[in-house]
């Protein structure tokens, strides 16, 4: 199946391509694609089961990275490559960089969990059919949204996208971000890659972060104060302000 995609900027700039968390879509980068597309070539796709592409139902990480893979390669020519993920988006960026070690050059992880918590799975289909029902209640998704840090202008987006995902979809997701552990070959990746998250997180992200920078030398860990999941929904203009300082860092020390 074709992945959905949208494209701003240059075309000839360097490529920024962005992968958004799970229950949410593309619109979740909107400030990061205002700060970026003048100085970079922005792709936000629609993850499988995801805002355009729902008729996408099954999903794994490993297929979503595959796809991602293939996107990638169709749009990158002999350009710089940047991928920035959050949370689901960031385990398919982990996922992607461990099957093609050399194809990225510099790489966002936000708030990826990388230990499994295999207790719960087992609880995730009868939850997700118990709940299910919930999320066509405002007040409930509203609730949901707060966790995410979505802004109240957002809601509608997030509270259509989480309406219109289907329960086998969303089981599957949440199996798949549950079970997730670092790949074998993420210890040979090269890319420069900067890891976040954020302080008020639950402890299991920010040992996932530490697992992620003593797994591959090439990885900076990153804590953000006085802030939880949804570092770039929550401090678009901090995200942005790091992100391009950390790449204009990158770029000064390679033109030594």
């Amino acid at each position: 199946m074709t992945v959905y995609f949208e494209e701003y900027g240059d075309k000839s700039a360097p490529l920024m391509l962005f992968l958004h968390g799970g229950g949410v879509s593309g619109w979740m980068w909107e400030k990061q694609i205002q700060h970026f597309a003048s100085h970079y070539y922005c792709v936000v796709p629609d993850l499988p089961g995801h805002g355009r592409n729902t008729k996408d139902t099954y999903f794994s990480i490993e297929d979503a990275a595959e796809k991602t893979i293939k996107l990638l390669e169709s749009l990158s020519g002999n350009r710089k490559i940047i991928v920035v993920g959050f949370s689901l988006g960031a385990q398919i960026l982990v996922q992607l960089l461990s099957m093609r070690p050399n194809l990225v050059d510099y790489a966002v992880i936000t708030s990826a969990l990388v230990r499994p918590m295999s207790l719960m799975t087992k609880w995730i289909g009868p939850t997700v059919k118990m709940t299910s029902p919930l999320i066509a209640m405002r007040a409930f998704s509203k609730i949901q949204a707060k966790t995410l840090s979505i802004p109240s202008q957002k809601f509608e987006q997030y509270y259509e996208g989480s309406c219109q995902m289907r329960q086998e979809t969303l089981t599957r997701i949440m199996e798949e971000n549950l079970s997730f552990t670092i790949p074998e070959n993420f210890k040979d990746v090269q890319t420069s890659m900067l890891v976040m998250v954020g302080e008020q997180e639950k402890s299991m992200m920010k040992k996932s972060m530490m697992d992620l920078v003593n797994s591959n030398s090439q990885c900076k860990g990153m804590l953000v104060a006085d802030i939880g999941h949804g570092i770039s929904l929550a401090k678009p203009a901090f995200f942005n302000a790091t992100i391009e300082n950390w790449l204009q860092d990158l770029s000064s020390i390679e033109n030594l």
